[in-house]
């Protein structure tokens, strides 16, 4: 399966790092112009974007803390300006400030929902105005594409960190309700949820051995995935092999969401 893209542009969030940037670099690898957005890691954009050209892509360095309203409009004005459109959206960012419930202040609750889902609403928003206005190009199928970069914990509860897992609930009811609504204007929306990636994030587990065994008890498949098991998933939904997909999560998990703890009955 040849996935192309060529002549297109993706903004993706939250791109200097992590997922986002195994997304950045996978579009960038398949020709598109990439719009790299971070909040305070500009070296590490800067690589993200070297590592696009290296590869016979381009991209934009955009700072932007995409919870604020005025930052997004900033963000989505200036990625125009440099490329003209904007055809693919990717709301990646996202953060985690864990604490147990009754110990939870309201600023690392406000926070969590802030950056993790009003980013989500912020972005998705200008993105649907922008493809509306512009119109479906020749060739294309949908007049645009935005994927929600969510997590297993949209359907599984995770006690400690409810500021999280209530944020990507929130997601999945998101992208369905904007799914459902503009599906009739051809914008495709869709959400893909990682469980356990092996990311600068979660170190302290997969390189300790005894973390590492714990934690594969939750993945039936037996391996923790990699950035590229999400990225590839990505690409597939933003193309046109993907375009009667709308409204759905595809969860990138190992199995993680087959609730392994009842394989035995419970």
């Amino acid at each position: 399966m040849d996935i192309n893209f060529k002549d297109k542009v993706v903004l993706v969030t939250g791109a200097s790092s992590g997922i986002g940037r195994g997304i950045a670099e996978a579009f960038g690898r398949s020709g598109a112009k990439v719009v790299i957005n971070y909040m305070r890691q500009k070296g590490e954009a800067e690589e993200v974007l070297e590592s696009i050209e290296s590869s016979g892509g381009s991209g934009l360095i955009v700072q932007a803390d995409v919870s604020e309203e005025a930052d997004v409009l900033s963000m989505f004005e200036e990625a125009q300006e440099h490329f003209g459109d904007i055809d693919i959206l990717i709301n990646n960012a996202g953060i985690q400030a864990d604490s147990s419930f009754l110990n939870m202040s309201f600023k690392e609750w406000t926070k969590v929902i802030e950056v993790n889902l009003s980013s989500q609403f912020l972005c998705a928003r200008e993105a649907g105005r922008h493809f509306l206005m512009r119109g479906i190009k020749e060739g294309d199928r949908a007049i645009g594409n935005i994927i929600c970069v969510s997590s297993v914990h949209e359907l599984i509860p995770w006690a400690g960190h409810v500021n999280y897992a209530a944020s990507k609930g929130g997601i999945m009811q998101l992208m369905k309700s904007i799914a459902q609504e503009l599906g009739e204007h051809k914008i495709r929306i869709n959400s893909i949820a990682p469980g356990a990636i092996k990311t600068p994030i979660n170190e302290d587990v997969w390189s300790d051995k005894a973390k590492m065994k714990e934690l594969l008890k939750l993945i039936p498949y037996g391996r923790i995935g990699e950035v590229d098991d999400v990225a590839n998933v990505a690409l597939f939904l933003a193309s046109d092999y993907a375009d009667y997909i709308h409204g759905t999560t595809i969860f990138i998990d190992g199995g993680m969401t087959l609730f392994p703890g009842f394989a035995d009955n419970g």
